[in-house]
């Protein structure tokens, strides 16, 4: 397995109170790629996961705005490689499969390969959160017809074209899930590879709330549907409201055949407006379907701007 082909290898690795873990982190990731250059962006730490990490030969940088998207967006942006590594400084992924990652990137020129979690013991991945993987991986894959196994994984490698058209619009954990749209949405090739996932190791504590954080996920998916799926979505809200509209005005309508009155006269004005929102809805998923049809040819030439992984041809 040769990855010398990957170009220049840059690790992402976020960090947040992470003083425990992030030194034996980056030690295996320097171990597993020793060509690699190891980046640690500290999130407004109030422990010495800095420290630690410069210690440790990682090049250590600071976002001072609070959540794991915006240290993405910053380290995406900041950081120029060929090929990148993003993995979650708790000790909880396996270094020693980055290699193999690596390699499969480069090999079948793919622009996303990632990690799907293994648990090595009950502690290593809760069932809280993997019931709350599965429904919204299924979820993600009906929405956008086709999904990853582990969308929530946080070990993931990417081509450098992948990276630099990721627009990283997310604040928290609901990044990953940003991720894995991008590259729906832009019919990347991406592939997934099971990995040993380990517990946390003695004395660190999950930033991760199993409800708070399912309930943006869900609502990062929400939006993420009207922002790349607008005509479905709005067409769907349509429907409903004109269907809403007909129950309650086919009885207004009906007296009215028969009497010539309109004796509900509220209910009446409810149906009309509801009928008008309705097909509002309709001519608000044309615009806005042509507007993310543009959208979306602008973040596929940004795209198309690097060349593929692995040897030019």
């Amino acid at each position: 397995m040769n990855i010398d082909e990957a170009g220049r290898i840059a690790v992402l690795i976020p960090c947040y109170n992470e003083e425990v873990a992030i030194g034996a982190v980056v030690a295996a990731f320097r171990a597993a790629l020793p060509s690699a250059v190891v980046h640690v962006f500290d999130n407004n730490s109030s422990d010495r996961t800095m420290a630690v990490a410069r210690e440790a030969g990682a090049v250590v940088r600071r976002e001072t705005r609070q959540g794991k998207g915006a240290v993405v967006r910053r380290m995406f942006a900041d950081v120029e490689a060929d090929t990148y590594v993003l993995v979650d400084g708790d000790g909880t992924y396996d270094a020693a499969s980055a290699p193999r990652l690596v390699a499969m990137l480069v090999e079948e020129q793919l622009d996303m390969v990632c990690a799907s979690r293994i648990a090595q013991g009950q502690e290593a991945y809760r069932a809280g959160h993997r019931l709350g993987n599965r429904v919204l991986t299924t979820l993600v894959a009906r929405l956008f017809g086709r999904g990853l196994i582990d969308m929530l994984s946080g070990y993931r490698v990417f081509s450098r074209r992948f990276v630099k058209s990721f627009p990283a619009l997310a604040h928290g954990f609901e990044t990953e899930t940003e991720l894995t749209v991008h590259a729906l949405s832009l019919s990347m090739p991406f592939a997934e590879v099971p990995t040993p996932y380990r517990g946390r190791p003695e004395g660190s504590a999950s930033k991760l709330n199993t409800w708070r954080d399912g309930v943006r996920i869900l609502f990062a998916i929400f939006v993420l549907v009207k922002e790349e799926r607008p005509l479905p979505f709005f067409v769907v809200q349509g429907a409903l409201l004109c269907l809403g509209s007909l129950a309650f005005g086919w009885p207004v309508v009906a007296t009215w055949l028969e009497t010539g009155l309109v004796p509900r006269l509220p209910t009446a004005l409810l149906a009309t407006g509801m009928m008008l929102l309705g097909f509002l809805s309709f001519t608000c998923g044309l615009v806005l379907d042509t507007v993310t049809h543009g959208r979306r040819e602008m973040k596929r030439l940004a795209y198309l701007a690097h060349r593929a992984p692995g040897p030019a041809p």
